[in-house]
């Protein structure tokens, strides 16, 4: 399906809230008539971002807002995220709430949750898109750097889902995407830690999306292949052959990744290059395809 030619609902933003100020509030206080599976953009109205500030990220956060949703924007650079949703404000005349955090600290999540309560609002959209990359071989990287990484790839994603869903599934509507990618699939040599983590995305979003079957949430992954970032850039990976060729746009792959979304999809793929890799990953020897994986990221 072609979600790019979905056409979008008319903006409107109505900052979802809850009853109370406290952060319990977003366990379901406000009880919601249950949603079907193709629930309107119009009533999901406000959307948490993480890793807002760059990449489909900050892709996303524009995106969302020409579709009638409210943001929350969370990433580590404040001036960033101020400098976006003055952006966003200006183009479409509502708020735009930012809340700067480090995921890699391992209290992010509930500080997180709790600043939401303290405003009373609540996520009807959750978008886990932040992210690190550590390349290098394993035996060679920087023990530091990967636990940063694991901790923002992994457990906040994690954390900050199992905080933020009870009150979705209390209220019998929302959307959870996972920003993925085509290691996912596939165990990438040089990207050992980091595919890991994204496999474990994969894994976590579809087990959860078939738990919450029927309840009116929904749990997407999506995992494109190379897009252009920084976040090749901070790794030193620009070099690799990934990067050379058939590079996505991040605009594309974000207006692709919420079509996705808002139609209940468990997994998107937005091009066809990484779903031909991936189907062969499925007919070829395991050690075939990570040695093929390991040629693109040298």
């Amino acid at each position: 399906m072609d979600f790019s030619r979905c056409p979008p609902s008319r903006p409107r933003w109505k900052p979802s809230r809850a009853l109370g100020g406290d952060p319990a509030a977003l366990a379901g206080q406000a009880v919601s008539p249950a949603l079907g599976e193709g629930v309107s953009s119009e009533a999901m109205t406000t959307a948490l971002v993480t890793g807002a500030s760059s990449g489909i990220g900050a892709e996303l956060a524009r995106v969302l807002p020409r579709h009638g949703h409210g943001l929350v924007l969370v990433a580590r650079d404040r001036d960033r995220l101020h400098r976006l949703a003055d952006e966003l404000a200006q183009q479409h005349g509502s708020d735009v709430v930012v809340l700067p955090h480090d995921l890699s600290h391992p209290d992010a999540p509930e500080a997180i949750v709790r600043e939401l309560g303290e405003r009373s609002l609540v996520a009807d959209i959750l978008v886990n898109n932040a992210g690190m990359i550590v390349y290098g071989r394993f035996w060679e990287t920087d023990w530091e750097d990967e636990r940063r990484m694991l901790w923002v790839n992994l457990m906040a994603l994690t954390r900050l889902t199992k905080l933020i869903l009870p009150g979705m599934k209390a209220r019998g509507r929302g959307r959870i995407l996972n920003v993925g990618s085509v290691g996912s699939f596939v165990p990438s040599p040089r990207n050992a830690v980091y595919s890991a983590t994204k496999a474990y995305l994969l894994s976590l979003s579809e087990a959860i999306a078939e738990e919450l079957q029927g309840s009116g949430v929904t749990v997407t992954a999506v995992c494109p292949g190379a897009v252009r970032s920084e976040l090749q850039q901070r790794a030193g990976m620009t070099h690799v052959r990934l990067l050379r060729s058939g590079v996505l746009d991040a605009s594309r792959v974000a207006e692709y990744a919420y079509r996705a979304m808002m139609a209940g999809k468990r997994l998107a793929i937005p091009d066809l290059r990484t779903r031909i890799q991936v189907s062969l990953v499925r007919f070829l020897p395991r050690a075939w395809a990570v040695r093929m994986a390991g040629r693109m990221l040298e």
